[in-house]
């Protein structure tokens, strides 16, 4: 008889050059594990999803760009976490269906944690999307004060790019860029940050979401200011690893 096949995915738009199926590949060759596979999905709309959900054999999915917000109404719950974020990564199929999770925020929190210290009191959080909500839900819940930049600034603490100034970033010793500008393949843009870049200094812990490619240009400009930085790909590993222990019963998914 032949073995029951788990199905796991990405579904976002696009996905051409997503880093998970090769990380949940290798993990399972590695262990031994023979029972699944995982897929990519470009939907150009999320409710799209409910083709793929109607081939049956779904055990879990992870969700990018730009249906982390979009997809939450079309599911039969949401953990904790994504409730109060906002938004979803990680999708676990159950006996009580579709749960919504956020891995994300585990992810962020465990990648920056070794790089935080004492004066990095505030924080200014570029990108008011899925992974921006994430993130600023972790910096608030260990006490930093956040201020988000959007190009459409709208609501309470959200600015617009043209109203940074260098004495602002001076002030603000954490920048963490949750946009996908400067990803591949235009890696030659960086978030219009402006004349206000020159506020970075030896002080600052600039991080940019993005993995690919490692040192965004943003990365590499703080860096040339004295800035230490981190790039995406830790953030992404731990949050692979929560959504697997999600999807094996291993965390309950809070």
């Amino acid at each position: 008889m032949a073995e029951a096949v788990r199905r796991f995915g990405l579904i976002g738009h696009p996905v051409g050059h997503s880093w998970s199926q090769r990380h949940f590949e290798t993990k399972w060759a590695t262990e031994g594990i023979t029972d699944c596979v995982y897929e990519l999905h470009d939907l150009p709309t999320v409710e799209a999803v409910h083709t793929l959900w109607e081939e049956g054999g779904w055990a879990g999915m992870n969700v990018t760009v730009p249906h982390k917000q979009t997809v939450m109404p079309l599911l039969e719950g949401l953990s904790h976490t994504a409730k109060a974020i906002g938004a979803v990564n990680t999708i676990a199929f159950t006996a009580e269906g579709r749960i919504g999770h956020n891995t994300d925020a585990q992810g962020f929190r465990r990648a920056i944690a070794p790089f935080l210290e004492g004066h990095h009191h505030r924080a200014l959080v570029l990108g008011t999307g899925g992974s921006a909500a994430a993130v600023c839900y972790v910096l608030r819940n260990i006490g930093l004060d956040v201020v988000r930049v959007s190009r459409k600034p709208a609501g309470p603490d959200v600015v617009g790019y043209d109203d940074l100034r260098t004495e602002g970033i001076r002030a603000t010793p954490l920048i963490v860029n949750c946009t996908p500008v400067g990803m591949h393949p235009h890696t030659d843009a960086m978030p219009p940050l402006g004349e206000a870049i020159q506020g970075i200094g030896a002080g600052h812990l600039v991080v940019d979401l993005i993995y690919n490619p490692r040192e965004t240009q943003l990365l590499q400009r703080a860096s040339a200011l004295g800035a230490r930085t981190l790039d995406g790909l830790s953030m992404l590993q731990h949050q692979a690893e929560a959504a697997w222990e999600i999807w094996s019963g291993g965390a309950p998914g809070t």
